[in-house]
């Protein structure tokens, strides 16, 4: 390497014959004084040793010997300063080789050894060879160690000892030795070459850069040490550690040809340091978009808070991956959940925010929010202290007034919640092992298309991914597994839940999860729930189901299709509706719920697959298509497969609208619904007018509101048994719950008729 670098410069000082003018009695400075002319110094010319050489009689403490050539001090160079020299008379003096380390100004560089330890001559005519390697790396075998900043040097020797002895003193040769350190046939240069000291102390950052600068296509060495790195760094040639590095928190070590996990792990000498490091790094721009993490595994000892290694990120919006690899979390005090109670007060008039917040400097950005009126999976987007007031991810049903809320920040290995918007961030291939200690990622409070895909999530304590605000908007979750850490526990006392959404346009898809207390609580509208299984059962028997999936918004035009639904319910409500009563504003409607496989396990008679829940008065459906499902019931029969909850409210089935539910399958269901229904009748006694009851057979148990079709099989007869040729005329909404339509003949008539009922108006 560094034979290139010095190819060409001439690096031994010239020759004593060719003038003691080059040569200075003091420190080889510009404007010192020489030995031409001097009354102890003269060229000999024929000595039986060396030929040509200076002779020079010792007459002050430390006689100096300097070439004023300017010996070139550069980066990753060894030099080797040689002389050969004899006592020739008078006494005996000892000789160093000795130099004056000057800065491109020409100026003293202070504080660096620049004299070797000095040598007795001990006889006349005895030829001494003596030589010192100076560098700039404090490597073995180099005497004088003089890091970056001297630029060049004034090399020669320094007699010392008793006067008035006489020496002969052959040229002094000064040749490049790099190669006995870094020979080119190696593919590295290692920092220490270049200056580094490598003790935690001392700021190695230039030296680094130095490296860099000379590695030319080689691996950079950082060998042992502990190497200060005072601000940011980007080496664009490959590196490899021996050694590790100190940083600041701000500052960004971009490594350019080696950005991978393993590489900043061994950086930092942590893997918890090495992975901060990395992903600071990621959104810095390296010339990568990948952090691989080349299946290494990640010790996390505390959340990783994304927004506090990247200070200067607030918003981020090309794409950005991580992969390959495992987190594996470390049990300990970072991870505890925090609780606070405050009082605040809540107007439907800005429906998003919390006012007059009590103890509102400890309430965290990302804390749930519980409390009465407050729907499932609400956050705290936004915390503004100077106004007292929250910022929600969503409205909460309760209506206006001053009451107490329970803000509860669980804690999470990823956390985007302190970046104010996060775009296009993939995690690929990814194992979360979260040890029931740690819930796993929260969104950022802003961004779009965040995606999880072929990743595993196992027993998140609290959550898997959560999302505070509208950081999740075109979310997508494909082909990853998430396991609960409540699998022992009964379905109604679990509290975990792998996700929720607030914004719109979320794909979930061929994901599996296993018994969470919720498996989705969705906000939001646009989803594609597609090919996915959620087992949310439990070991007991007769046990309660509780929803899987939670649909928190009313028209929600979305599709959950092709499913595997085990034991567990899809719950529509409105709980995020700051006036849950009905307004004029679109009611339930806009969800296709096809293809999917719904299985119960052990239940109760009175669980159900699907169940609409309103919060507040006057609520209807309003397009709504269920078919092509398979319910089946094992170890138990189930009374239906769906109802409505009025825990809150009931329906207006006045208001039913394009409702369409049919093609489904039934096993161990005691009692199968259809819209439109059809049913046969049989009417054994002649009779005027016919009152069918169709409650059973229409879902949600709605009214009978219209009739598509009145069909006879076989003759309809009067009391003579006549045939009765003519149509009866219907009448609907009958009956106490309006469930009955009435066919009415003009004569008595009995006989079989089949009927095709509608509990809705289909446009």
């Amino acid at each position: 390497m560094n034979k290139a670098i010095t190819d060409g410069l001439v690096l031994t000082p010239p020759a004593f014959e060719f003038g003691l003018d080059a040569w200075s009695s003091e420190d080889g400075t510009a404007g010192s004084n020489t030995y031409q002319g001097a009354a102890n110094a003269a060229l000999v010319t024929a000595d039986q040793d060396f030929g040509s050489c200076l002779e020079m009689v010792k007459t002050s403490n430390t006689q100096k010997l300097r070439a004023m050539a300017e010996t070139p001090i550069l980066p990753g160079c060894y030099l080797r300063v040689t002389a050969r020299l004899k006592a020739v008379s008078g006494n005996l003096p000892s000789v160093a080789i000795a130099g004056y380390a000057a800065q491109a100004n020409g100026s003293h560089v202070n504080g660096l050894v620049e004299a070797t330890a000095a040598v007795a001559l001990t006889s006349y005519g005895k030829v001494v060879t003596i030589s010192a390697i100076i560098g700039t790396g404090a490597r073995g075998g180099v005497d004088m160690v003089w890091g970056r900043s001297p630029v060049y040097g004034h090399f020669g020797l320094n007699l010392t000892g008793p006067n008035g002895g006489v020496v002969r003193i052959d040229d002094i040769e000064i040749e490049d030795i790099t190669d006995a350190f870094l020979r080119d046939m190696m593919d590295w240069v290692d920092v220490r070459d270049f200056g580094a000291v490598g003790d935690g102390v001392t700021d190695d950052r230039a030296a680094f850069a130095a490296a860099d600068d000379a590695a030319a296509g080689r691996y950079i060495l950082v060998s042992a040490g502990s190497f200060l790195i005072g601000a940011s760094l980007t080496i664009a040639a490959p590196i490899r550690f021996e050694g590790s590095l100190v940083m600041p928190t701000a500052a960004k070590l971009l490594l350019l040809s080696s950005y991978d996990f393993p590489t900043y792990a061994d950086a930092f000498g942590d893997e918890m340091a090495g992975f901060k490091k990395a992903l600071q790094a990621l959104f810095a721009y390296t010339d990568h978009n990948t952090l691989d993490l080349k299946g290494r595994r990640v010790e996390v000892s505390e959340p990783i808070d994304v927004r506090a290694l990247a200070p200067d990120v607030a918003a981020f919006s090309n794409r950005r991956v991580i992969a390959n690899g495992q987190f594996n979390v470390i049990g300990g005090p970072a991870w505890d959940t925090v609780v606070v109670t405050s009082q605040a007060s809540y107007s439907t008039g800005q429906p998003t925010t919390l006012t007059a917040v009590a103890n509102i400097a400890n309430i965290a950005v990302g804390a749930r929010v519980s409390g009465t009126g407050v729907g499932r999976e609400v956050y705290v987007k936004a915390v503004n202290v100077g106004a007292s007031s929250l910022t929600l991810s969503q409205p909460l049903y309760g209506g206006a007034g001053t009451r107490t809320f329970t803000f509860t920040r669980y804690k999470y290995i990823l956390d985007f919640s302190g970046m104010a918007q996060l775009d296009r961030f993939h995690i690929e291939n990814v194992e979360f092992l979260c040890n029931h200690t740690a819930s796993c990622i929260m969104l950022a409070p802003e961004g779009q298309m965040f995606q999880l895909r072929d990743s595993y999530v196992t027993h998140p304590k609290d959550r898997a991914i959560t999302s505070i605000g509208w950081g999740c908007q075109d979310l997508s979750i494909d082909g990853c597994q998430f396991l609960s850490s409540e699998m022992q526990v009964p379905a109604q006392d679990r509290t975990s839940i792998a996700l929720n959404v607030n914004a719109n346009d979320v794909k979930i898809r061929t994901n599996r999860f296993v018994r969470f207390g919720h498996t989705m609580v969705m906000g939001g509208s646009g989803h594609l729930i597609v090919g996915n299984h959620w087992f949310q059962g439990d070991d007991e028997n007769n046990g309660v189901r509780v929803a899987g999936l939670v649909l928190a918004q009313t028209n929600v035009q979305s599709a959950v299709t092709g499913n595997y639904i085990d034991n567990s319910v899809i719950e529509w409500t409105n709980e995020y509706a700051p006036s849950p009563d009905y307004n004029n504003e679109y009611s339930f409607g806009g969800l296709t719920v096809t293809g999917n496989t719904f299985i119960s396990l052990n239940s109760a008679p009175w669980f159900a697959w699907f169940s609409v829940k309103p919060y507040g008065a006057g609520h209807f459906i309003h397009g709504l298509n269920v078919s092509c499902n398979v319910f089946k019931a094992v170890n138990g029969v189930i009374d239906r497969p769906e109802r409505v909850d009025t825990s809150f409210a009931d329906l207006d089935y006045g208001r039913m609208r394009n409702i369409l539910m049919e093609g489904n399958i039934f096993n161990g269901v005691a009692q199968v619904v259809s819209n439109p229904a059809f049913l046969q009748y049989d009417q054994s006694t002649a009779q005027n007018v016919w009152s069918i009851d169709l409650a059973a057979y229409l879902p949600f148990n709605g009214w009978a509101r219209n009739v598509e079709s009145v069909v006879a099989e076989g003759m309809i007869s009067n009391t003579a048994g006549a045939r009765v040729s003519e149509m009866p005329f219907v009448t609907v909404e009958q009956g106490s719950r309006s469930n009955q339509i009435q066919l009415n003949w003009s004569q008595m008539a009995k006989g079989r008729v089949h009927v095709r009922v509608r509990m809705d108006n289909p446009n």
